[in-house]
């Protein structure tokens, strides 16, 4: 029987283990109806894989389920699939859209769940020959889109439509489906504008009036404290405080995400040589990216630095690389070691001994059905005829060497794994991204970039990840531009740091700076 004093959901002692690793330790909290809560935590501390669970997963399921209770209404409910979910009043919008893109808002808010009308075929034939009620859908589609309280186009394709509508139209779906109760937004303002996100928070504010819980999982710490009622915050798979949110600030909410306080250790070995020469020199750089706004980047890079690159998400920090190395269509000049670099051919930046590590590990980085070994020897044998044996017309693997230099790099990275024949696949985000980082280096380039190395990366690990790179630079005096959303990480880790804003270089300081002095730069408007 449903206790009408329980809370609407109920996890107890939640736990989860992937491949041997931990990722969920005795996770308690509840929540009531019209409540919304803030889960935050690091990439890595373990939210998305809690959200999984509750919303029934097929991954869970394949991966050998969990422990714990889910308790909906007091009653404990075990979900084989998101359809029994979605049975029992629980929606979720992920951070990866689900809509079809020749499809209209409208069709794709009522996938699967259309009104159909009768007619003289189906009488004879039977309710398949049934036609949809458009009248009826037009209706449907226009209330939930009126109950998020944001206007989009109801019959526009979903192909043609700003992201910010596509992410619009996947929350009208879940708000049409009577029975709600419950919806999960998985960083749903990482795509959108702050006018977006302003609107998002609002139908938030109103979709708790009308007794609808929301679970919202964000970076964005400020939209936590303006929109929820109680903040759970998660780090390394644990719950480690579980608060009121007038009763925190987003200083408190950092140091119970990080366990540290964040403003501390800036790099202490500053290496600024006044005379080192110039070893990348960028001039008049576009780039077309889709989300990013390369302009006009002029950039000098010193030949052993460790180079930062930050800025605002959108402004361009993400496209500068993805530019130089041939991922996007790009143009300007590129000179590296006083010779021009050709864009939009990865192949002549990888044989000029450059090297990348993309922000994109899954769709660039790995080959994630093959083993740790294959990813990280792959590229080095196949651009510099690494580790292969040559007798006569003969050419071999060196099993041994890639062996080798694959368990070199999961001691150094401490890359948390079965063994060094174990499939990228099954190794956690954090570690997958380490992977990927031993690809770099067992190139040996010259000159390094590296996009958000430490994205998806618990407290622990990135600690090391920057300190492998800072390691990288300082024993074999490679050049490295790293890339990262977060200006903290930046200060720990590199000598100089470019703020780019609007596309163009806002201007360059020693990591030493305040953080101050770099947010002025972040937010100026650069002519």
């Amino acid at each position: 029987m449903e206790n009408k004093n329980a809370p609407l959901l109920e996890m107890r002692n939640i736990k989860k283990g992937f491949f041997g690793n931990q990722v969920l330790t005795d996770i308690n909290f509840t929540l009531n109806e019209g409540e919304v809560l803030g889960l935050v935590g690091e990439n890595g501390a373990g939210k998305s894989t809690l959200m999984k669970i509750l919303f029934g997963m097929d991954v869970i399921r394949e991966t050998g389920g969990y422990e714990g209770d889910i308790l909906i209404n007091g009653e404990k409910v075990e979900f084989a699939t998101p359809f029994d979910a979605l049975k029992a009043g629980i929606g979720m919008v992920h951070q990866e859209f689900s809509l079809i893109p020749g499809f209209t808002a409208t069709e794709n808010i009522l996938l699967n769940r259309e009104p159909k009308k009768k007619n003289v075929i189906s009488e004879v034939f039977g309710d398949r020959m049934d036609t949809l009620d458009y009248k009826e859908m037009d209706e449907r589609a226009k209330r939930a889109i009126e109950k998020m309280g944001v206007e989009i186009d109801a019959k526009m394709v979903i192909s043609s439509m700003p992201v910010g509508h596509k992410q619009f139209t996947e929350i009208a779906r879940e708000l049409s489906k009577e029975n709600l109760k419950l919806l999960i937004l998985d960083e749903p303002t990482a795509v959108l504008t702050e006018k977006e996100a302003e609107a998002l928070l609002d139908s938030i504010r109103g979709m708790a009036a009308r007794g609808i819980a929301v679970i919202f999982i964000t970076h964005r710490l400020h939209e936590i404290l303006t929109v929820c009622d109680k903040v759970v915050i998660m780090r390394d798979g644990y719950v480690v405080k579980d608060t009121p949110a007038k009763e925190t600030d987003v200083t408190d909410i950092t140091k119970w995400m990080v366990g540290r306080s964040v403003s501390a250790n800036v790099s202490q070995d500053i290496k600024i040589n006044p005379d080192a020469r110039t070893i990348m020199s960028i001039r008049k750089l576009w780039v077309d990216m889709p989300g990013e706004i390369v302009r006009n980047v002029n950039l000098d890079i010193k030949e052993g630095e460790i180079l930062g690159i930050g800025g605002l998400a959108g402004q361009g920090k993400l496209g500068i690389p993805n530019g130089i190395m041939g991922l996007y269509e790009a143009g300007g000049t590129v000179e590296f070691d006083g010779k021009p670099i050709a864009l939009n051919s990865p192949r002549k930046c990888l044989d000029a001994s450059l090297a990348f590590v993309s922000e994109d590990r899954r769709g660039v980085g790995l080959l994630l059905d093959e083993s740790l070994e294959w990813n990280v020897a792959f590229p080095a044998m196949q651009i510099h005829n690494k580790f292969l044996k040559k007798c006569l017309f003969f050419t071999w693997r060196d099993e041994k060497a890639i062996h080798d230099v694959t368990q070199k790099y999961i001691d150094e990275l401490q890359i948390k794994c079965t063994s060094s024949l174990q499939k990228a696949r099954e190794l956690s985000g954090g570690n997958q991204q380490k992977v990927c980082l031993a690809k770099a280096f067992a190139l040996e380039p010259r000159f390094l970039f590296v996009s958000e190395p430490t994205r998806g990366i618990d407290v622990g690990a990135k600690a090391l990840v920057l300190e492998a790179l800072k390691k990288f630079n300082r024993e074999s005096g490679i050049t490295v531009v790293m890339i990262s959303s977060e200006l903290e990480e930046l200060r720990m880790t590199c000598d100089r740091i470019a703020i780019v804003s609007g596309g163009r270089i806002a201007g360059i300081l020693p990591a030493d700076h305040s953080s101050e002095e770099f947010g002025m730069l972040m937010v100026s408007q650069v002519k």
